[in-house]
């Protein structure tokens, strides 16, 4: 039944539970017995540790008590060499102090060299000891040695070369040799002192005999000052060579200490003398230094210039001598060292380069006059004029020259000249010799210029004269660079503190001014050519012509002048395309706009003439098209530039034809064709083109307020009209007339 089946369920689970029970029990029992015996063991662990610690620091204790004494004999043993040491330092010390005081009453410079170097680094070892009366005492007595050595061996000195009378014949004692090895010892200020005696007592004669009273001391007679120093350089390496120590350098500081007297002697002079000095005299002087100073730099390092507080203590008393500057250029350390002193008087050079260019120009002047404008030659026409050649060759040997002698003021004031000069140039020959416009005419009238021949001469300017432009212009353009070259270079030579106030701009535009009018010479004279024949064809009687033949007159004439020039300019400009491209823009810039308003005082125009007046610009066209290379047996394409003002120019002008052409009724057909071809809002051009047409002013009236009325239609307006063109359907003769004239253009390609 149920319940006996529960009662089983309990009976059997209460049996498993007390069974459990007892298993965790006894766990537990034994878990704690685990944990005693786990206690009991890290207490003995630290039992055992503390034990190991207080047996270490028992040892430690041991093994202090037994270093204690080792340490106290190895203090011991360091204070007795120590002792020992100070006083092998302190026997020595006295020891070499009395026989230092002994060899130097004896002059014995020899031995005292040697042992005053030991002396002295002895005496290092007791700077601590100071205090102890014995040792300051040592102390004293090596410097009042010192002291008596350092005035003995000025006195010998002072006795063997004596600063008044000549110096003591024969070679230097071995006494002196010494000496000066003992002087490398002693206070520095001892052996600048020996320096500075020995070498004002060598130099002593020479200021007597180049004082500036003396005939020799003048800059004529330079070269002695130079001669004079080296036969004294000789005579000291031969007889003192030796006496000196090898790294005083005393060759190089008598030359140097030279080399500062001969300055400011030179610059006393100059100033008192300054009206004498003529510039050959003092480009003489200045070479000859400048020789000098390399030949220094050949046979010295310049080692004594760093330290130069010695050799020229003797520049102290002459104030007005100036200061040298650093040189620019590194590889010559004596650069300006003597040529320095020259520079307040380089204003006498810079005037007499003044002076020399400007003879130069009026020579340049007086052979042009003389010589008269270059002969025309196809191969060599529009060359340089060789006076622009000369002109920069002298300015490069006056600029390297100026720099040798100084790279700072002098280089501005000759840049200044320079700048007068160029300026002069361009005005006196270039511009100055540019052929003349007239304003004459060319005496043609219609009659004759209608029945016009090949080979007629209407051109303003001769061969020689177009020739002679291209000439200047060429040479105003090999001037523009080589002045931008100039400028670069004398900004290389200037000090960089300068450098800013090198600027020829002002003369490169200047030779940009004759370029320009050059060009626009030559365009005014082919354009003049022209001019008849333009006038003669505003001046036909359009209306008359009853059919369409050849090119007109007026174009034969116009196409003429264009071969007969072009050519011509094109060859003698073949070293400067860029001008020649420049020449045939501005020329198209004026032919066109011209040709267009001659072109609308041509009314009224028939329909024939019309026809005409279009074939006779599309040949202008093809002609233009063709210009740069016209008459040419290369044929070079026309620079696209060029090309495009061409094709925009005469389209206009064939569009305006077009619309005379072009039927006037309906009225709205004409002004939206207009409109179209043209683009023009001007209603003074619609007025030409309906003068041009001969209509009636009434009938103006009307057309130019149409005009005015289809202005303001949106661009969609204008497209819808585009298919009523000039082609599109139109009376039958109008239409045969457009195609007639079409082929017979065909024909005429």
């Amino acid at each position: 039944c149920p319940l006996g089946n529960t009662l089983d369920t309990f009976s059997i689970d209460g049996t498993s539970f007390i069974i459990t029970l007892f298993l965790v029990s006894m766990n537990l029992f034994l878990l704690s017995q685990a944990l005693e015996e786990a206690q009991k063991a890290i207490q003995q662990l630290f039992g055992k540790i503390k034990d190991i610690k207080d047996k270490a620091e028992k040892s430690e204790q041991m093994v202090k008590e037994i270093t204690r004494d080792i340490k106290q004999l190895d203090h011991a043993k360091r204070h007795l060499t120590t002792s020992i040491t100070t006083l092998n330092h302190l026997h020595m010390l006295a020891g070499g102090v009395d026989s230092l005081e002994a060899m130097t009453r004896r002059r014995q410079y020899g031995e005292v060299a040697n042992l005053l170097q030991g002396v002295v680094n002895v005496l290092e070892h007791f700077n601590k000891y100071m205090g102890i009366p014995q040792i300051r005492q040592l102390s004293e007595r090596v410097k009042a040695a010192q002291n008596e050595l350092g005035q003995q061996i000025l006195a010998d000195f002072e006795e063997a070369f004596p600063s008044q009378g000549t110096k003591r014949p024969g070679g230097p004692s071995n006494v002196l040799r010494d000496a000066c090895l003992v002087a490398n010892v002693l206070d520095p200020r001892i052996k600048q002192e020996i320096i500075k005696k020995f070498i004002k007592q060598h130099l002593s004669e020479y200021l007597v005999l180049f004082h500036e009273n003396q005939d020799v001391a003048w800059l004529d007679k330079i070269d002695r000052r130079y001669a004079w120093i080296k036969r004294q350089l000789m005579d000291y390496e031969e007889k003192y060579g030796r006496m000196f120590p090898q790294e005083w350098c005393m060759t190089e500081r008598i030359a140097v200490e030279f080399c500062h007297v001969t300055r400011t002697e030179l610059a006393k002079i100059m100033r008192t003398r300054a009206k004498e000095i003529e510039v050959k005299l003092l480009l003489f002087a200045i070479q000859r230094t400048t020789n000098f100073e390399g030949l220094m730099a050949k046979r010295f390092s310049g080692c004594t210039l760093a330290d130069g507080t010695v050799v020229r203590k003797l520049l102290k008393n002459s104030p007005t001598a100036p200061a040298p500057k650093k040189p620019k250029a590194p590889d010559n350390p004596f650069h300006g060292i003597v040529s320095k002193c020259f520079e307040p008087h380089l204003y006498v050079y810079i005037e007499s380069q003044d002076k020399n260019l400007g003879e130069l120009i009026d020579r340049f002047v007086a052979d042009f006059k003389a010589q008269g404008p270059p002969k025309p030659n196809v191969d060599e026409g529009g060359a340089v004029l060789p006076s622009c050649a000369d002109l920069f060759v002298y300015y490069k040997k006056c600029m390297v020259q100026c720099s040798q002698l100084s790279t700072g003021e002098p280089m501005i004031a000759l840049t200044t000249i320079f700048q007068k000069y160029l300026r002069e140039y361009a005005w006196k020959i270039l511009s100055g010799n540019l052929p003349k416009t007239t304003s004459s005419s060319s005496g043609l009238t219609i009659t004759s210029l209608l029945k016009e021949k090949e080979g007629s001469e209407v051109a303003k300017f001769t061969v020689e004269e177009l020739c002679l432009i291209c000439s200047i212009l060429s040479t105003a353009e090999y001037c523009l660079a080589t002045t931008q070259q100039l400028e670069e270079k004398l900004k290389e030579k200037v000090d960089a503190s300068l450098m800013e106030r090198i600027n020829l701009t002002g003369e490169m535009d200047t030779f940009s001014i004759v370029i320009s009018n050059s060009i626009q010479l030559l365009v005014q004279d082919l354009d003049a050519a022209c001019d008849p024949a333009l006038t003669a064809m505003s001046k036909m009687q359009w209306q008359n012509v009853e059919h369409v033949g050849d090119q007109s007159p007026y174009v034969t004439s116009v196409i003429l002048h264009i071969k007969q020039n072009v050519p011509i300019i094109r060859d003698n400009l073949a070293s400067t395309r860029k001008y020649f491209t420049q020449f045939c823009i501005k020329f198209a810039n004026s032919f066109i706009p011209k040709f267009i308003n001659h072109l609308f005082k041509c009314k009224p125009i028939s329909m024939v003439g019309a026809e005409q007046l279009l074939l006779d610009t599309h040949s202008l066209k093809m002609v233009l098209l063709d210009l740069p290379s016209i008459g040419s047996q290369v044929v070079r394409k026309a620079p696209a530039s060029y090309t495009k003002i061409v094709v925009k120019g005469m389209t206009r002008a064939e569009m305006i034809l077009k619309v005379v052409m072009a039927p006037h009724e309906p009225p709205i057909v004409f002004v939206d064709n207009y409109i179209k071809l043209l683009a023009d809002c001007s209603t003074d051009t619609f007025q030409k083109i309906l003068d041009m047409k001969g209509l009636k002013r009434s009938e103006q009236s009307s057309m130019l307020e149409l005009f005015r009325q289809r202005l303001p239609a949106p661009p969609s307006g204008v497209e819808n009209t585009s298919s009523m063109s000039l082609t599109a359907p139109t009376p039958e003769q109008e239409s045969s007339r457009i195609r007639k004239l079409e082929k017979l253009i065909k024909k005429r390609l």
